[in-house]
């Protein structure tokens, strides 16, 4: 499909123009109302678990409607963009499902390995279980940044053969060359955000260190190997979940290789001053390619940081963006 190069995001005010700023303000500041989630415990093929918060339509009838939301990197179903996108759904008649990655609900998992970019396994896990109820008509999928990743690549794994019920796709900020991400975030720029990932996954390694001390190691951490997350990923990522290395994770599940072989309407949304993303996450080539890929690219937004001031319901940018486009008929 042809590149969207016009977009209808404008931030509210001057002094929230950067990249930086907005990506701040939106992840540190918005304030969303916690909604009424359902969790629900589902199992695994491979003996682990996934916890599901569900929330239901303000409706008096069961939707037969459903988005499946897919957080990102160390965030989790609470997280203020992924609830204000559940809330924006169940306001429209949808039923939302915010899933949380392994080891992401506040309970360790039980295996060694926990989640990554391309651990897809888990997201259609997700998606059989939403099936398996039998009420859906219509499921549609939403990603945010590493989410937006898993989301691309399952649809392009899936091709032709996905179940019939899932219609549209939207991501945001999403990585779609891991290692170009990855080298980007390690920009003196980035420093902080970087410290914070690398903070919040030792601390689940230590975890794990001690629940499987056969299999993780603190000693990379006590020798100084652990600087940046290339290096996290080098060391736990790619050992973990079965890669030679992090090029070998990157390589094989960056979401940029698999975008030809999507076969529904899938809306990238990635902000040209998104700090997180390299120039290789905006798949110019792919989506012209494509007959159902679409990329917006607003001049403004951040990471995730679609900030705004003056829709109704305190909805931000992207949550309508993403309901424009799954109820349209184009882009």
């Amino acid at each position: 499909m042809p590149v969207l190069e016009r977009s209808t995001y404008q931030p509210p005010s001057w002094w929230i123009s950067g990249g930086h700023m907005q990506t701040v303000v939106a992840t540190l500041f918005r304030r969303v109302v916690a909604p009424a989630y359902r969790r629900e415990r589902i199992d695994t093929p491979d003996g682990d678990f996934l916890d599901c918060d569900w929330l239901f339509a303000a409706s008096s009838s069961p939707s037969r409607k459903l988005a499946i939301i897919s957080h990102g990197l160390e965030s989790d179903s609470r997280r203020a963009n992924v609830v204000g996108m559940a809330r924006a759904f169940s306001l429209c008649g949808y039923d939302a499902l915010a899933w949380n990655f392994r080891g992401c609900s506040g309970e360790p998992n039980r295996k060694p390995r926990a989640y990554h970019g391309g651990a897809t396994d888990d997201l259609r896990a997700v998606i059989a279980h939403a099936r398996s109820k039998r009420r859906y008509e219509e499921i549609y999928l939403v990603g945010f940044s590493l989410g937006g990743n898993l989301t691309l690549k399952c649809l392009g794994e899936a091709g032709g053969a996905l179940p019939p019920e899932i219609k549209k796709a939207v991501v945001f900020s999403a990585p779609c060359d891991l290692r170009g991400s990855s080298e980007r975030l390690s920009r003196f720029a980035n420093r902080l955000y970087e410290r914070r990932f690398l903070k919040s996954l030792k601390a689940k390694i230590e975890l794990k260190a001690k629940l499987f001390p056969d299999v993780v190691s603190l000693a990379p951490y006590r020798q100084g190997k652990i600087k940046t997350l290339r290096d996290f990923d080098d060391v736990y990522t790619a050992p973990l979940h079965g890669f030679e290395n992090a090029d070998d994770y990157y390589a094989k599940c960056s979401a940029k290789r698999f975008l030809s072989q999507i076969r529904i309407p899938t809306l990238i949304v990635n902000a040209q001053n998104d700090v997180f993303l390299s120039p290789s996450c905006y798949p110019f080539d792919e989506a012209k390619a494509s007959d159902y890929v679409f990329l917006e690219t607003p001049r403004s937004g951040g990471h995730l940081g679609f900030v705004t001031e003056t829709l109704p319901h305190g909805l931000y940018w992207s949550e309508m963006r993403a309901l424009g486009f799954i109820e349209s008929d184009g882009d």
